[in-house]
């Protein structure tokens, strides 16, 4: 093979690995840290500072000893990227206060090694001859096309099916591959030739052993986090979904935040649900955004006037689950494969946009205000757009975070939901597995009269119960804050600030 051709290829390969390190570690920090614009920006621009630090560095180098040096990075950013998502993983498990700092220590060390690839190639490449004009030209176009492959490969393919660890392993395979090519292409110039095959078939089969048990390395790790046993987890294409079990306590995870316990759930879903139901003038066509895992489904399915329910949620794997596996199911009770259930999966604001269907009760069941992508759906704009399906007579409800642990958080929803021009009537519930939890019913004007029954069966929920809800102490009374727009997302800055005062 052509020598400059070797070291173009290898530029290819050396950008995709450079951006894959990246990407593995800003969504490591979204997963097991939860996601903020925060993280990710502090990461990409620690990354691309210590990659400026790694290209300084190479000036150090003599241009003689720059292609040993080129293969030697290779080897050892093969080593530090591709075990980089792993040793985060274990880290994490064994203890999540440290994690913060060892995943900057990856970020800057990766970063800086990446950094001084493209400049020792480039200088290969110019000892080796090539006209200065044209090696730019070259280097830099394949260094961009890397960047592209490995940008569109990683939400789409790697990271669902190959998870975090192994991706970041395979990486780490490519950049032990460029160096044992690279090292062989251009061994009648290497006098250590031997030394660095023997070194890049060590590193080649390291990797390729944590590659192996890398998901059995990472099961024992999150298995030490969740402390219950594991019976399910996956990467999908949006998050992280873990199921545990211990005896009779199911629970769901979702990016290591959780989601339910089998054993209170109930509290939560009843209050979620039933108001509505019981409030609204009719109940006949019912529309759930999120709640993938059929829980909420279930308590609407309870009422035998609901003609139909649609249930719009982004991640077609968690659907999928919680309408097959047995034990899921007998939760839900088979509320997701339910003759009157239509499931939808997409994302929440495009298919309210591009509908024009309307519906008696809206149940908004979505993750909490943590980011931008999800403060968009308690916007304004959004509840203008669910309003727009809302028919006459009808209540929208949103579960609303807590407003004991975040009331600037959970007030700045009533606030913006008023701002879109509805009535509300803000309650929360106490769930022992999160606390004291918020609610809001709105409405096109409407009053809310506390329902004096339920007409289906409860577990939780009484007349009783109920008026209590409505009740709000002193200490979680209504606070003086902003709407949600979407040019300035308040609410996701409530909600850091207020999750940040509480968690330790």
């Amino acid at each position: 093979m052509n020598a400059h051709r070797t070291l173009i290829i290898s530029v290819f390969i050396v950008a995709s690995c450079g951006l894959a390190y990246e990407l593995i570690m800003a969504a490591l920090a979204s997963y097991l840290l939860g996601d903020s614009i925060l993280q990710f920006s502090s990461i990409i621009g620690l990354y691309l500072f210590a990659m400026g630090i790694g290209a300084h560095l190479t000036r150090y180098i003599k241009d003689e000893d720059a292609l040993v040096r080129f293969i030697e990075i290779e080897l050892l950013v093969g080593i530090v990227g591709g075990l980089s998502a792993l040793a985060l993983f274990v880290a994490f498990g064994l203890a999540a206060a440290p994690f913060r700092s060892l995943l900057y220590a990856f970020v800057l060390i990766t970063g800086i090694i990446v950094g001084m690839e493209i400049p020792l190639v480039m200088r290969v490449l110019h000892r080796e001859q090539a006209a200065f004009a044209d090696l730019v030209a070259r280097v830099l176009t394949f260094d961009y096309l890397g960047a592209l492959a490995v940008s569109l490969l990683f939400p789409l393919v790697l990271a669902p099916r190959l998870g975090m660890a192994r991706s970041a392993l395979l990486f780490g395979l490519l950049n032990a591959a460029v160096a044992l090519l690279t090292a062989r292409i251009f061994r009648a110039q290497l006098p250590c030739y031997p030394a660095l095959r023997r070194r890049a078939l060590l590193v080649l089969a390291a990797l390729a052993a944590a590659f192996v048990y890398a998901d059995r390395i990472t099961f024992h790790a999150e298995q030490s986090y969740f402390g219950d046993p594991i019976v399910y987890e996956r990467h999908t294409p949006y998050q992280r979904l873990v199921i545990t079990r211990w005896k009779d306590d199911t629970r769901l995870y979702l990016n290591g935040n959780l989601q339910f316990s089998s054993r209170d759930e109930a509290r939560y879903h009843e209050a979620l649900v039933l108001p509505a139901m019981q409030m609204a003038a009719r109940a006949e066509r019912v529309l759930i955004l999120g709640g993938g895992d059929g829980l909420a489904a279930r308590e609407v399915l309870k009422y035998p006037q609901v003609q139909s329910l649609t249930l719009v949620d982004l991640d077609a794997e968690m659907t999928q689950t919680f309408a097959s596996s047995a034990t899921l199911t007998a939760l839900n009770g088979g509320a997701l494969t339910h003759p009157k259930t239509r499931v939808i999966n997409a994302d929440a604001a495009q298919w309210l946009e591009e509908s024009s269907e309307q519906f008696d009760v809206i149940l908004i069941d979505l993750p909490d205000p943590s980011n931008f992508s999800l403060g968009k759906l308690y916007s304004v704009p959004m509840y203008r757009q669910v309003a727009r399906h809302l028919a006459d007579g009808g209540l929208i409800v949103v579960q609303s975070t807590s407003p004991y642990f975040a009331p600037n958080a959970y007030w700045s929803v009533v606030a913006t939901l008023e701002a879109a021009g509805l009535a509300t009537a803000p309650y929360h519930v106490y769930v022992p597995s999160f606390g004291e939890w918020g609610f809001v019913l709105a409405g096109k004007g409407a009053t809310f009269p506390v329902p004096e029954r339920f007409d289906v069966p409860t577990r939780y929920l009484t007349a009783a119960t109920a008026a209590e809800m409505f009740r709000f102490p002193p200490d979680m009374a209504r606070r003086d804050v902003e709407p949600n727009y979407l040019n300035t997302q308040i609410l996701v800055h409530y909600f850091e600030e207020d999750w940040r005062d509480v968690q330790r």
